[in-house]
Parts: structure tokens; C-alpha cells; sequence
């Protein structure tokens, strides 16, 4: 069999180690032939390939991003995309697909099964956000990534009596701002879930800096005031629909250095929280997820994803996996609360 695999969507940490585990076992053990596609659905589109054997994955274990590249890219909104991919397929003699990604690079595959394509899909993403799998690769490295940023912008804020605002990836799930606010003892944690009030956060600071402590606010890039909207960069939308946020930090910091008289400073930790060495954890989920990835397709069982419940790794249909976002629900973040102020 000969078998095409892609990344797709935002990059992370652990890419690689999916990919070095999907050809390691599928050459050695089931004697299979891979190729890859580059950037996302834009390479079988555009019939974008690179070689893809045992010699491409020796070393590339411990490499963040991705060796393949990734995209954006939408089949379903490009002019001919889903023939022009089954040219691909048929020119490149691939029988099936692996594609690795989140939820807009696996509602693809999922669209391309129904459409007599054979895709198995992998779950990535630093939200966490993807329904069926209780953990996707890359979110561990991400809330490591901003629990150490946490921690550094500590002492700098004490040292300087600052309030600090955190602003941390997290589109509509606010996983990673709430893991790494109480991993990185935040005085305030914001997300997408629940509307904030400006007035609450001010008396949390307020509070902190009675006690001559400086307060740490790690807010997601989704959270929204109660009175307000989210905050775009840009209002262009990508090939899914997306609008760019990001700002909600520094205008929350505004916010408070206005109403506390307290100098207020944000930190947006934005792509470094995608980029470099996955930790050891994302390293064996994404591995596992792999060698799972390749069973799926030897055995012919199209449509699914790889995914972690528990400690085991199981096969769910593709249409589970992307029905809805998984969010972070009401009583954990309430368990956050106890520690606000």
C-alpha cells in the first residue's frame, strides 16, 4: 500500500514525532510506502510531494513544527480542489490518506471519507479543543511554554509593582489559559467559556496589590468582556472562516492602569507557545497516536480518528470528532476561582 500523509492547520510541537512514527512502523512492520504532501490540503491540490521514508524521519524526533510544512488551506473552497486531489492520489498511486491536524484539517478529511477518499486523521492542537480525544498533542508543550513565561514575568512584575496581563492562545477554549494560570499560580484566569466583568478583575488586582503582591492575569485571546466583543487584529477571514484575534491583552492592561492608577503592562506570548521541542509527554502521545494512525489504515478502517481515552488509544469516527468544541466546562473553571485575587 502506498500512503500519503499531511499536516495541516496551525503548527505544533510533536508533528514530527507523528510522522516519524507512521513510517517507522508502516515500512518495517507492514512493509508500506509513503509519501508525503506538503503545506497542508494545498499539496495534494497542487501536487506538492517530498520522499518520505525511514531515512527522512531518523532524526526528527525532537523537532518542533513540521517537516512536511503546513496551511490553511480549504479542498472545499478552491475551484475543482476535491478532483484535483483525486488526480493527485491517482498520479502519486496513494491508496490512502493520514492527515494530521485540528478541527478544520480533520472536518476536511471527514468530508473527503464521505466523498470516497480513505482518510484516518490524527488530532492535533495546543487548544485541546477537539471533542473525542480527552487530550490532543501540542497542548502540553503549550501550557509548559506559558507556564515558564508565567513564572519569568513574575519577578519582573514584583520587582516593579506592575500588574501583568498574560495573553495566551485559545480561539473559543480557554484550555491553555486555564491550565497554565494554575499551573503558573495566576491572581486572575480568563476564557472564552464566560464572559469577564472589568469591574471583578479590578477588584481581584486591587486586592493583590493591598497585599503588596503584583497580580499576574493570563487571559485566552477568545475571552470577551461581559459589555463587549471579541478583539480582531483583523477582520479578514481565513479559507475556514476565521477572523485573526488578539489583543485582548493589552486592552485589558489599558483597562486596569486606568482604573487602579497601578502601571499595567500585557505580554502576548502568541506563536511561542506553537514553536520548539515538544516535551516528553506530547512526545509519547503523538508517537502512540502514529502507530495507532497506521493500524487504522492497514486495516482498512477509513473515516476515523486516533484517539486517547484514558491511557488507551482508540478509533472514533471522524464525525464524533468534529461535531462540536470541546470547551472548558463551568466547574473547572470555578475550581480556578477559589484562587482569583
Amino acid at each position: 500500500m502506498r500512503i500519503g500523509v499531511l499536516t495541516g492547520g496551525g503548527d505544533c510541537p510533536g508533528l514530527n514525532a507523528v510522522i516519524r512514527a507512521v513510517v517507522r512502523k508502516g515500512v518495517e512492520v507492514y512493509g508500506h510506502e509513503f509519501v508525503g504532501f506538503r503545506n497542508g490540503w494545498k499539496g495534494p491540490i497542487e501536487g506538492h510531494t517530498r520522499p518520505l521514508g525511514l531515512d527522512q524521519v531518523e532524526d526528527i524526533l525532537t523537532r518542533g513544527g513540521t517537516i512536511l510544512g503546513s496551511s490553511r488551506t480549504n479542498p472545499y473552497k478552491v475551484d475543482g480542489g476535491v478532483e484535483a486531489i483525486r488526480r493527485t492520489l491517482a498520479e502519486q498511486q496513494v491508496d490512502a490518506l493520514i492527515a494530521i491536524g485540528g478541527e478544520d484539517t480533520l472536518g476536511v478529511a471527514k468530508k473527503l471519507t464521505d466523498d470516497g477518499i480513505g482518510v484516518v486523521g490524527v488530532p492535533k492542537t495546543i487548544d485541546n479543543d477537539l471533542g473525542a480525544t480527552d487530550y490532543t498533542f501540542g497542548f502540553d508543550t503549550a501550557v509548559h511554554i506559558a507556564t515558564e513565561s508565567i513564572d519569568r514575568l513574575r519577578t519582573t512584575a514584583e520587582s516593579h509593582h506592575r500588574a501583568l496581563v498574560v495573553e495566551v492562545m485559545g480561539r473559543h477554549a480557554g484550555w491553555i489559559a486555564l491550565h497554565s494560570g494554575l499551573a503558573g499560580g495566576a491572581n486572575v484566569i480568563l476564557v472564552p467559556e464566560k464572559k469577564f466583568s472589568v469591574d471583578k478583575v479590578v477588584e481581584w488586582v486591587q486586592r493583590r496589590f493591598e497585599r503588596e503582591y503584583a497580580p499576574i492575569i493570563v487571559v485566552a485571546e477568545g475571552a470577551m468582556p461581559e459589555d463587549g466583543a471579541e478583539v480582531l487584529v483583523s477582520g479578514e477571514k481565513d479559507a475556514f472562516g476565521h477572523v485573526r484575534l488578539g489583543g485582548i491583552g493589552t486592552w485589558l492592561a489599558d483597562e486596569i492602569a486606568a482604573r487602579t492608577g497601578k502601571e499595567s503592562r500585557a505580554v502576548v506570548l502568541g506563536h511561542t507557545q506553537r514553536g520548539g521541542t515538544p516535551t516528553a509527554y506530547d512526545r509519547v502521545l503523538a508517537t502512540r497516536f502514529g502507530l495507532h494512525a497506521v493500524d487504522a489504515v492497514n486495516d482498512g478502517d477509513f473515516g476515523v480518528m486516533v484517539a486517547l481515552r484514558g491511557t488507551d488509544i482508540v478509533r472514533v469516527k471522524l464525525s464524533e470528532a468534529t461535531a462540536e468544541l470541546k470547551t472548558v466546562p463551568a466547574e473547572r473553571y470555578a475550581e480556578a476561582e477559589v484562587f482569583f485575587g
